[in-house]
This record gives structure tokens, sequence and C-alpha cells, in this order.
């Protein structure tokens, strides 16, 4: 992925395309700070997940603020973060389709054997083993409950 995001900033430095030279650059810069924060606990270089799950913070922070100039009636300002949050986007790994997580939801409840609902951690962490970053763990969560329900 650091990769990716150094060659995305190189094209975008030889397109001259300012806004998102700005997102790459700032992207770059938060996940040198997430390395920094793991040396210093001792924890080697991030993983994959945990640039993804930085990613999605950066969305989740881009989106707020978005919705904040939306009210505030700053709609050039809104669309400005919106078009940052796509190129965010761009950078993170394919969604899996529903179907897809419902399979392998299915899968790790038949894997594990799990019966009930107080198996749902269980299931979770080894689904989060299988799939690390390319499912979203929030709506994995709903569709195992509703498996082991």
């Amino acid at each position: 992925m650091r990769d990716q995001i150094a060659d995305a900033l190189q094209a975008a430095i030889a397109s001259g395309d300012k806004r998102r030279i700005a997102t790459l650059r700032l992207v770059a810069t938060a996940l040198k700070d997430k390395e920094a924060a793991f040396r210093e606990a001792g924890r080697g270089r991030p993983d994959a997940a945990d640039m993804v799950s930085l990613l999605h913070c950066m969305l989740r922070h881009r989106q707020a603020a978005e919705e904040g100039f939306r009210a505030a009636g700053r709609l050039e300002e809104a669309e400005a973060e919106r078009a940052c949050m796509e190129m965010i986007r761009e950078l993170m790994p394919a969604p899996v389709p529903t179907g897809e997580i419902e399979a392998a939801c299915r899968q790790i409840v038949s894997d594990t054997g799990s019966k009930g609902l107080r198996d749902v951690g269980r299931c979770m962490s080894a689904l989060k083993d299988r799939y690390q970053d390319k499912l979203n763990l929030i709506e994995a969560g709903v569709v195992m409950r509703g498996l082991l329900s």
C-alpha cells in the first residue's frame, strides 16, 4: 500500500493536480505518523489492516467535515471534502460484495462449529484472521449475528 500511495503521489505531481497532491501527501504523512507510533510502542511496522483502518478513520473525519460544511451552507468546501474522500477510497482495497460476505460468514460458522449468539466473538475473530482488510467487519458482524441467532 505504501508503494501504491507513493506511485499515486508521483503521478499527481507529474499531472499538477494540486488537490490530489495535497490529499495524497496528507495520507502519506498519516501513514508515517502511524509507523512512528508503532515503532515507539515496539510493534514493528503497521500491516495492511492497520493502514486500511487508518484510511477508514480519515474517511470518517472527511465525512464529518463535509456534513458540517453542508449544514453551514458552504457547498464548495463540502464538495472539496467529497473529492478528497473519493481519492482516499481509491487507495483502499475493493469492498467485498454482500453475497460474498454472507458466504464467508457461513464458512466460518461451519468451520468453527458455532451454534449460537455466544459464539459470535469467536467467529468474528476467525473472520478477521482469515479475511483481514478485505471485509467490512461491521457489515459482517450483522450477518454473523443473523446466522447465529
